[in-house]
């Protein structure tokens, strides 16, 4: 056991106290919220998942035998945003974004997504393949009748170029879509797998079927915490049930070592709905997953 009780750790992701935005790797709350589903928001997600990291940090998992606290690595805080102003929000979190050189993202809703990505192409990144893994495919052109909402985060970031949708594989989708967007999804070239795929699936297969798909050019991990079943997130905005387990969810990861991941995102926690952290941990614990895999590469 460590020596310090998980109470008295840093607020910091992990309890990591630097704040160097020239960091290696770093790490970044997102907490915009525009309101967009008939629930309780998310803006209080990063330091929710911030919070529920200190049960990770006493130790390495033998599953790794790596911390991912040895890597470059900054817990640069919020990133600033326009409440009530979508696209000024947008443009602010592109700006930070573009400054670090890898966004390790604790958000906020899944419209993070589009200006973190819009950042990493501006870096020189794009476009990326991507692994989204979700309850939904968010590629409706609108999305509670507005253009730039969670729901559509993906249709602008295929049409603007930011993700190769020939390497975009969906991991997880379930939930109720209308058949012009799914045929739309599937016409650009995007793989999904749905929940009950997964399901049917070792983790092995459906690792090799993601490496697959994104092949060895730079790619970009999307994680929706309702990528997981309620019982195992009931914290996130439009839970749908027959989503994947933490294991699951863990045993995918674990296995994508090696590939050229460029940053990640993990979205749409919201801790109004949580019960006992737990949806809070999941988060915490898949960002830390990416993590090791970047320390174990």
């Amino acid at each position: 056991m460590a020596g310090t009780p998980t109470f008295a750790t840093p607020p910091g992701f992990l309890g990591i106290t630097r704040q160097d935005p020239g960091a290696g790797f770093c790490i970044a709350g997102v907490p915009l919220d525009i309101g967009t589903t008939n629930r309780a928001g998310t803006r209080d997600g990063p330091a929710a998942i911030r919070r529920a990291s200190r049960m990770l940090v006493d130790g390495v998992h033998p599953q790794h035998w790596t911390d991912p606290r040895n890597l470059d690595i900054a817990d640069i805080g919020d990133f600033a945003i326009a409440l009530g102003d979508i696209p000024a929000s947008l443009a602010l979190i592109e700006q930070q974004a573009a400054a670090c050189a890898h966004i390790i993202s604790l958000g906020g809703e899944h419209l993070v997504t589009l200006p973190l990505l819009r950042a990493l192409a501006r870096r020189g990144g794009g476009p990326v393949g991507l692994l989204h893994m979700d309850a939904h495919v968010d590629t409706w052109e609108t999305n509670f009748g507005q253009s730039l909402a969670h729901g559509s985060v993906f249709f602008h970031a295929i049409n603007e170029g930011l993700v190769d949708p020939k390497r975009m594989i969906q991991v997880g989708i379930r939930s109720p879509v209308d058949r012009e967007t799914w045929d739309w999804t599937l016409a650009q070239g995007v793989t999904v797998v749905t929940a009950q795929e997964a399901h049917e699936a070792t983790p092995a297969a459906l690792a090799a079927r993601v490496r697959g798909v994104l092949g060895a050019a730079p790619c970009y991990l999307s994680f929706d915490i309702d990528a997981l079943d309620p019982a195992f997130a009931p914290g996130t905005g439009t839970p749908e049930v027959g989503g994947l387990a933490t294991w699951q969810a863990q045993g995918l990861l674990r296995r994508l070592d090696g590939l050229a991941w460029a940053g990640m995102d993990l979205v749409e926690v919201s801790p109004a709905h949580d019960q006992a952290e737990i949806t809070a941990l999941a988060g915490a614990t898949m960002a830390w997953e990416y993590l090791a895999l970047l320390a174990k590469g």
